[in-house]
C-alpha cells in the first residue's frame, strides 16, 4: 500500500511572530523555518504504518519555493521513501494546494493520504477536506488513532464531546491531530541517507493547475495587548470596579 503525505514549510513554532511594517503579512526574512508540526505527525504515522507492514511506500509532497526541499529532506530523513516538490513562488492558498494534490494523487495512486489537520501559519484547516471533496474520497479529520485492515481504515477522531470512531473504505484522506503520535527525531545516518533519496520537481503548469490566488489579504495586525490585572482588597472594591470601571454589572 502506498501512502502519500504532504508537508508544508512554515515559520518555526518556537519563533515569536512579527508583523511586517507595512502590515501586509508576517515577517519571514531571516526567520527560522521548519516543517509544520501537524505534518510531522502525518509523516510519523506513515512511517509507523510502514514499520508495521501495512504500507510499502511513503511519498512526501511539498509545495512552494526551492527552500521547501529542506522540508522534504526532513520527511525523507524521518522515513519517507521519495519526495515530490511542486515548485512555485506564488502564494499557494488551500484550494490551489488541494487541486495540486488531486493531480499528484491521480498520478501516484496512493491508497491512503495523510495530511496535517492545519498549518500553523494560516490555521485554515481546509486542505484535507478540499482534497477529499475533489477526489470524492471518504475522509476522517482530527485523527488521534488510525488502524488499517482489509482495505478499511478505522479512525478515532477528536471531537468536542470526546472521541468518535469511524470506519472508512480505502482509498481515503485522513488529517492528523496532536495526540495521534509523537514524531521521532531523525538520526544522523538517516539524515545522510535522505540526501540520496530522490525528489522529483514539478510545476503547477505540469499538473495543469491554475494557482492564481483567489483571496486577498487586506491587512495583518497584532492582537491588542491585554492590560495587566490589579489586586483588590475586598469584595466591595471588586464589585465597585466591575460596576464603574469595567461596566459589566
Amino acid at each position: 500500500m502506498k501512502v502519500l503525505v504532504a508537508v508544508k514549510r512554515v515559520v518555526d513554532y518556537n519563533v515569536k511572530i512579527r508583523v511586517k511594517a507595512d502590515k501586509t503579512g508576517v515577517e519571514t526574512a531571516n526567520v527560522k523555518m521548519s516543517m509544520n508540526p501537524f505534518d510531522e505527525i502525518a509523516v510519523e504515522e506513515a512511517v509507523r504504518l510502514k514499520e508495521d507492514g501495512k504500507a510499502t511506500e511513503i511519498v512526501a509532497v511539498s509545495m512552494g519555493p526551492l527552500q521547501c526541499q529542506e522540508t522534504l529532506r526532513t520527511a525523507l530523513a524521518m522515513g519517507a521513501d521519495r519526495g515530490i516538490h511542486v515548485l512555485s513562488d506564488t502564494e499557494l492558498q488551500p484550494l490551489a494546494v488541494a487541486k495540486l494534490l488531486k493531480a499528484i494523487i491521480a498520478k501516484e495512486q496512493p491508497q491512503l493520504v495523510i495530511l496535517g489537520k492545519q498549518a500553523i501559519d494560516d490555521d485554515s484547516n481546509q486542505t484535507g477536506q478540499m482534497v477529499a471533496a475533489l477526489l470524492n474520497w471518504p475522509q476522517a479529520t482530527f485523527a488521534s488513532k488510525i488502524s488499517l485492515s482489509d482495505g478499511t481504515a478505522e479512525v478515532t477522531r477528536e471531537i468536542d464531546g470526546g472521541l468518535e470512531t469511524v470506519a472508512l473504505k480505502l482509498p481515503a484522506v485522513v488529517t492528523t491531530d496532536l495526540r495521534l503520535n509523537e514524531p521521532r527525531y531523525a538520526s544522523l545516518p538517516n539524515i545522510m541517507k535522505a540526501k540520496k533519496k530522490p525528489i522529483d520537481p514539478v510545476s503547477p503548469a505540469d499538473l495543469g493547475v491554475d494557482v492564481t490566488p483567489r483571496l486577498t489579504v487586506l491587512k495583518v495586525e497584532e492582537p491588542v495587548k491585554r492590560q495587566s490585572g490589579v489586586k483588590v482588597a475586598s469584595v466591595a472594591e471588586l464589585v465597585d470596579k466591575l460596576r464603574n470601571e469595567a461596566k459589566v454589572i
